[in-house]
């Protein structure tokens, strides 16, 4: 299989996107919109002050399944890369989320009698695992994001306190590892229930933009769970441990 060359600050932005369309979603992550010309990258990124070489590390990362350039990410701070992670989750929660909803509903207004327990089946199945995906990315945006960005000002600062030792003592980030498998498993058992029983419905166009979404997410938030698991948390256990020797070295 033909390696997919990367792209650089000198690639054009339009041909970022001609390239490889899947990459809209991403690069409007950044705040960046349409109407750039014939802007390179880096001429893109400079009239939005935004870090060409995260954008391009984020893009390659998603464009190449085979680029994931985890000790380069880690060398980005951690405000950069939640700044990056939060705009994630609003475009699942705002965007990604609503259209897979709206596809199952078209589906269940299609339905023939027969059929419209399944639908209702899958429409319950993907309300659950909804519910869970807002639960585990609201933690993330109210207790484990601020927690990280507190953590890096106290390390900046030197300004230790007895209650965030008692903190990372108790609560460590390693105890939020991994935390994204349960909704992977869901997940994949929302497809399968899609590809293996649920029967022929009257609307097999909708179903089949509904699994391609479903599977445009997947890939979506495994490249996420990657940025966190194997970027974010190791960066934030090195911030602990920092701050845990100079607490005891007071």
């Amino acid at each position: 299989m033909k390696q997919k060359i990367l792209f650089t600050t000198k690639s054009k932005m339009a041909d970022v996107i001609h390239t490889n369309y899947g990459l809209i979603p991403i690069i409007s992550r950044f705040g960046i919109e349409f109407g750039f010309g014939n802007k390179t990258i880096e001429e893109v990124c400079s009239d939005k002050s935004i870090n060409v070489w995260f954008v391009l590390e984020i893009i390659n990362s998603y464009h190449n399944d085979n680029y994931f350039p985890e000790k380069k990410l880690q060398d980005f701070s951690t405000k950069l890369i939640i700044d990056y992670l939060s705009n994630t989750h609003s475009y699942y929660l705002d965007n990604k989320i609503i259209e897979i909803q709206d596809y199952i509903n078209e589906m269940e207004l299609a339905a023939s009698i027969h059929n419209l327990q399944n639908i209702k089946l899958l429409n319950d199945f993907f309300s659950e695992y909804r519910e869970e995906l807002k639960q585990h990315l609201g933690k993330e945006d109210k207790l484990i994001f601020p927690y990280i960005k507190n953590l890096e000002k106290i390390s900046e600062s030197g300004k230790i306190t007895k209650e965030i030792v008692d903190q990372i003592k108790e609560n460590s980030i390693e105890k939020y590892e991994k935390t994204h498998d349960n909704l992977e498993v869901k997940l994949s058992d929302l497809k399968n229930l899609i590809i293996k029983f649920i029967p022929p419905v009257l609307c097999p166009e909708i179903c089949q933009k509904l699994l391609i979404e479903l599977f445009r997410l997947e890939s979506d938030l495994q490249n996420h769970a990657n940025i966190e698991e194997k970027v974010l948390i190791p960066k934030v256990k090195l911030l602990e441990k920092k701050i845990l020797k100079q607490s005891e070295n007071k």
